[in-house]
């Protein structure tokens, strides 16, 4: 019972979005341990960025921009075959929302909470996401077309269609959200049965490569409604 119960302090307050500081505006906006990782995410991304893009060439490339070009090259083929030459304009975002939820995912290592456990932080991405997925349709349609794509294939299931508006965002939503807190959850219970050594193997586990998979996954869906709105064949 003490176990349990220790365990269930520890969950709540994995859980437990604290805020950080408060921005005087407005009345007061709290900004939460979440918002704050994301931004030190962020600032991690673009200090990175600056010293990789400098003293980029056309010819005697060093192996820096190799590499550079290689990852970033094998990124755009992948999600350009998702949504198609059609939706290429929207590969930047996917690159982008992929990257930054790798960081999320594995900025735990550094003794800090990832973004990705805060369900607010998950829905944010999930809304824009799907609002990206519906101007993607109203571009490649119009308007009208956009409005007749909730009849496809047939006008009986338009209310199922229009409800997938709500469905797919709660879907990635929950999605990443659930998976990076149950992967948070069996590492505590590994660590409660077997406290020395196997707790190291399953973290970098979890905190690399099952973190990396919920990047994909996520991006991947993205792309693929990215396709379906767009009706690329």
């Amino acid at each position: 019972m003490i176990i349990t119960g220790d365990f269930s302090e520890k969950l709540m307050e994995e859980l437990n979005c604290e805020t950080v500081f408060t921005i005087p505006i407005f009345g007061g906006i709290g900004i939460s341990e979440a918002v704050v990782v994301t931004w030190i995410v962020m600032a991690i991304l673009v200090a990175l960025a600056i010293p990789l893009g400098r003293n980029l060439t056309i010819t005697n490339c060093s192996r820096k921009q190799l590499l550079l070009e290689a990852f970033f090259g094998w990124l755009d083929d992948f999600f350009t075959g998702l949504v198609g030459e059609n939706g290429r304009c929207y590969v930047p975002y996917l690159m982008t929302v992929i990257i930054y939820i790798g960081f999320a995912n594995v900025i735990g290592i550094f003794g800090m909470k990832s973004p990705t456990k805060d369900v607010r932080i998950t829905a944010a991405l999930a809304i824009m996401s799907i609002i990206l997925v519906q101007v993607a349709g109203i571009r490649a349609r119009g308007v009208k077309g956009w409005l007749k794509s909730f009849a496809e294939p047939v006008f009986i299931v338009a209310p199922i269609n229009v409800l997938e508006l709500v469905i797919k965002p709660l879907s990635l939503c929950m999605r990443l959200f659930g998976n990076v807190l149950g992967a948070y959850i069996i590492m505590e219970m590994i660590e409660l049965v077997v406290p020395v050594i196997i707790p190291t193997i399953f973290s970098l586990y979890f905190d690399f490569f099952d973190g990396f998979i919920q990047a994909y996954v996520f991006c991947f869906l993205t792309a693929l409604y990215i396709r379906e709105s767009i009706g690329d064949e």
